[in-house]
């Protein structure tokens, strides 16, 4: 076991969590903070098929006792973890902003403070659950959720803590044991999650902790003890996983890329939709749900773009633990070259580059806000998801064009509209292909509320009794009901 290190003042494990204690590797991989480079945070333990084993053995030797608790029992563990998770807030939102380079200010006021949420909100929804019954021919019907097994979640490396809670809570919740791999570029607040887990009294092994990439990832996505495996990230890697997951007959969820549009038309309140445009910067647009294609009616092109370049310029670029910072560093080097790669590839094929467009200060990983005016739709920068700071910007003279321009990528993760037409938002909010479309808002969640996307934005639905369904193998029970009394 490693010894644990210190991030301005927080105590860390770089190991892994399992069965309830920490396991380290002969190998480790090391994070770095993002908007201050030269600085290592830890070096990590890097997990292969032998830690996936344990890992497994783990969950698999839990999953009995704790599927064997009622809803009742298993939310009063989730909402002392709630519980935890808020008394700890301002330690996690430190060594995630360290990690991961979101704002402090947001973590601090809204992110971890909607990790507490998401167990204690599936705490309630499993007790709430009531089972189906009815009568038909003579026999009573009842629909039974059963809990699956070992649950494998998979998660990105933006939003870290709060995207492991979405999907670990509804696991747990349904009765399943975890296992969680966080992504290697920001693995730290997932690593304080097990300790949390402990402290909250969980039984060994019901959740549990591993670390590493592709070596740890394939060994766990192709173990037959795993019985529920929920991904988000890349469409790559989940074609990976779903054919992993296929050999064993294994249920997959996977939330996966987005390009939604934003879409205006001309009844529009302009200033609030321009303003809601530029907000896409923040996290310098490292956001899967963010409308990156910015779509307005040609009639108020002009009067959106002035207002549109009026809030861009608002922004600050710096440090994410200064409160007047609005747009985060990205989160690796890598990344900022393959967002300069696209920006590039733009530029040489004769798209507009309208402002930004290149690094933030040479050799740091900031990429400036950045909007294109594509030559076509056939544009790279159009049709592939970028995962920055960089928005594209169309025009549409009719709602019939606007609406084709917004289905006019494989993805469908999410969309938004502004209009000040009751019957147009119903209509063409209808029409937009997505698995969420908000009217003249954006990133307002309802946590009962199904989430996912359509096309290469993924498969399957996350939230609500929809993962606890997910997470469940259903069973249908009929008596004769004359044959019992």
């Amino acid at each position: 076991m490693a010894e644990r290190i210190d991030i301005d003042g927080v105590s860390v494990s770089p190991d892994h969590f399992i069965g309830n204690r920490r396991v380290s590797s002969p190998r480790t991989f090391e994070t770095r903070c993002p908007f201050d480079w030269d600085r290592k945070l830890a070096d990590v333990a890097l997990g292969d098929a032998d830690t996936a084993k344990q890992a497994v053995a783990a969950a698999t030797e839990a999953f009995p006792a704790w599927a064997a608790l009622s809803a009742k029992e298993r939310a009063a563990y989730l909402n002392r973890l709630s519980d935890l998770i808020e008394e700890n807030k301002e330690k996690l939102a430190l060594v995630e902003c360290l990690d991961m380079a979101m704002l402090l200010e947001s973590l601090q006021l809204r992110v971890i403070s909607r990790a507490a949420l998401n167990f204690r909100n599936y705490a309630d929804l499993a007790v709430e659950h009531e089972e189906r019954v009815w009568s038909s021919k003579g026999t009573l019907n009842r629909v039974i959720r059963m809990p699956a097994g070992p649950a494998l979640i998979i998660t990105p490396w933006n939003a870290p803590f709060m995207l492991s809670t979405w999907k670990c809570a509804p696991a747990l919740a349904a009765g399943n044991t975890v296992i969680l791999k966080p992504a290697e570029w920001s693995p730290l607040s997932a690593s304080m999650l097990g300790d949390l887990i402990d402290e909250a009294g969980f039984p060994p092994g019901v959740f549990n902790i591993v670390q590493g990439g592709a070596e740890i990832g394939n060994a766990l996505t192709s173990d037959p003890g795993i019985k529920r495996i929920s991904f988000t990230g890349s469409v790559p890697t989940a074609r990976v996983i779903g054919r992993n997951a296929a050999e064993n007959i294994v249920p997959f969820t996977a939330e996966l890329g987005g390009k939604s549009a934003l879409l205006v038309f001309e009844d529009a309140d302009i200033d609030a939709a321009a303003k809601k445009a530029a907000g896409q910067y923040d996290d310098s647009g490292q956001v899967c749900m963010a409308g990156s294609r910015v779509i307005v009616q040609e009639s108020v092109k002009d009067e959106f773009l002035e207002r549109f370049n009026h809030y861009a310029d608002q922004h600050v670029l710096g440090d994410s633990m200064d409160p007047a910072t609005t747009v985060s560093a990205m989160i690796h080097p890598t990344h900022v070259e393959r967002v300069l790669g696209f920006i590039e590839r733009a530029r040489e094929r004769g798209d507009e580059i309208v402002r930004g467009g290149k690094r933030w200060k040479e050799g740091q990983n900031w990429v400036e806000p950045t909007l294109i005016m594509p030559r076509d739709n056939n544009s790279e920068v159009v049709q592939s998801e970028i995962f920055g700071p960089v928005l594209t910007f169309q025009t549409f003279a009719s709602e019939e064009d606007g609406v084709a321009l917004a289905n006019s990528t494989q993805y469908g993760l999410s969309g938004i509209v502004y209009t000040g037409n009751a019957e147009r938002a119903e209509r063409v909010g209808r029409q937009v292909r997505g698995g969420t479309v908000w009217v003249n808002t954006f990133l307002v969640r309802d946590l009962t509320a199904p989430f996912g996307g359509i096309g290469i934005s993924g498969i399957g639905r996350e939230g609500g009794d929809y993962a606890l369904d997910f997470h469940s193998d259903l069973k249908t029970l009929q008596i004769l009901e004359q044959s019992v009394k």
